[in-house]
């Protein structure tokens, strides 16, 4: 029997992880393996700024995850994230010249016209539908109704050119097919919070190493996303200046750190080890702890549009490896006076694994099982057989489900990427388009200009004349035959 399973991989700033994983019919997902890569050397603010580095990193990925699977992988799901992605609103007007229903037709236009918008140096990577203004009111679904005015409002999520094009190029280097891009805040943001949080409004932080990534949702559409420069890592390498190296001062922020201290908890002549010689006052500790924590809460905060700040009936939800931190809710809670905090250990999904990385469930790998969950394609290739004549000679296989090319209106605001195979075939679909109405309507004036010739012909004095003696000679001859 053929092997099922699907595969993901997420290009985080501390690590790169790889992970695979069966669908079950009751929906639950059983984990078979997980690989990770210290990715420091290759992935800054979680994008690729060295393209060789990030190609060995995922390639052997993608072979111990072979190895363990017994299998080659054909194709892979790839998180999206990191630094410069944000959103900006985008406002498409359509005047109808009178009153007009409202056609699917009419909507893809806009949201394709909204897909061409151009920002300098800016990929759009999705975009997400606010709602549509129908004359003076907005409709979710302004399909079938009457108006002479449509208006599209849209949150285009952006990214820098050069990080969409290094990423693509990572994966076409190593030979590894992408069956799917997907932006990695959605994916987790699905996979984390309630309906009910994302209906009642929400904010999502994920505290990551390099990055924050802040997500605001109201009404269940994704309002606001943006990620700031700021993470776990600008702790460590504070506690750093208190003269120790940086791997001694992530170990100190694990054991010691807390995101608050009550002044009345501090013993001013306490001091903490950082080695067997060497110690650091407490309160010259959690000073620079508190003080870096409470600038990536006030960014993080900082984000959040001012029209949904009294609107966030779900509270905060915490996620990613720094909402492990003690006390991180309370000092959330003294910021932003939002009562409702919950942090996200771990998916909704029902996850079966007897992998310590999985069990764990610290948060850390929250994005990549969001990926995993978004997969419904086979990512098996061929078996590995042992076979001492194997040479490799078919490192690449095509995957065992036909991978569609879909136009850009069909995965709006589903957080799919598109990667630069499918953005070459959509162009070139839409150029196929573009020629094919051009011939038709060249057919259609050459046909109106050929009719208008005919009508022309036919009201010359010439035809006229010619037509009342052919009728008068027809009506002698009427006469003579009587």
């Amino acid at each position: 029997m053929p092997k099922e399973f699907i595969v993901a991989i997420e290009l985080g700033s501390s690590k790169i992880t790889g992970i695979a994983g069966k669908k079950n019919l009751d929906g639950s997902i059983s984990i078979l393996a997980v690989v990770q890569e210290d990715s420091a050397s290759c992935i800054r603010k979680g994008v690729v700024y060295n393209i060789d580095k990030t190609v060995m990193c995922v390639t052997n990925i993608v072979k111990k995850l072979e190895t363990t699977l017994k299998s080659k992988i054909a194709q892979v799901y790839v998180g999206v994230g990191g630094q410069s992605i944000r959103s900006i609103k985008n406002v498409i007007l359509r005047e109808m010249g009178g009153l007009t229903v409202v056609t699917p037709e009419m909507i893809n236009e806009l949201m394709d016209q909204n897909r061409n918008s151009s920002y300098p140096e800016q990929e759009i990577l999705d975009a997400a539908t606010q709602e549509y203004k129908v004359d003076q009111q907005y409709q979710l679904d302004p399909v079938g109704i009457q108006c002479s005015r449509l208006e599209g409002n849209f949150l285009n999520i952006l990214w820098r050119k050069q990080f969409y094009r290094n990423l693509n190029k990572c994966f076409e280097q190593a030979g590894i097919t992408i069956a799917e891009m997907y932006l990695a805040p959605l994916a987790m943001a699905d996979s984390v919070l309630t309906e009910t949080e994302k209906r009642s409004g929400c904010v999502l932080v994920d505290l990551g190493a390099d990055t924050t990534t802040v997500s605001v949702y109201n009404k269940n559409i994704l309002r606001h996303l943006a990620v700031i420069p700021l993470g776990g890592n600008n702790i460590t390498k504070d506690i750093a200046t208190l003269q120790m190296e940086e791997n001694e001062a992530e170990r100190m922020k694990l054991k010691y750190g807390s995101a608050y201290t009550d002044n009345s908890d501090i013993d001013n002549s306490l001091s903490l080890p950082i080695d067997q010689e060497r110690n650091v006052f407490s309160r010259d500790f959690i000073n620079i702890v508190e003080a870096r924590v409470e600038e990536i809460i006030e960014n993080a905060w900082f984000q959040v549009p001012n029209e949904y700040i009294d609107k966030l009936l779900g509270g905060i939800i915490l996620t990613g490896g720094g909402s492990n931190m003690k006390n991180i809710e309370r000092a959330f809670r003294n910021h932003t006076h939002i009562e409702k905090i919950r942090v996200a250990k771990f998916v909704t999904t029902t996850i079966n694994s007897n992998l310590p990385e999985i069990n764990a469930q610290n948060g850390r790998l929250n994005t990549v099982l969001g990926i995993l969950e978004k997969g419904d394609m086979n990512c098996a290739g061929e078996e590995i057989t042992g076979d001492l004549f194997d040479n490799g000679a078919h490192e690449q296989h095509e995957s065992s489900t036909p991978r569609t090319i879909r136009q850009p209106n069909e995965i709006t605001g589903m957080g799919i990427v598109q990667t630069e195979e499918e953005k070459k075939a959509a162009e070139e679909e839409a150029r196929r388009r573009r020629e094919e109405e051009e011939e038709a309507e060249r057919q259609r004036l050459a046909e109106e200009e050929a009719e208008a010739r005919r009508i022309k012909r036919e009201n010359s004095t010439w035809n006229r004349l010619w037509r009342s003696v052919k009728n008068f000679g027809g009506k002698i001859i009427e006469d003579e035959t009587e």
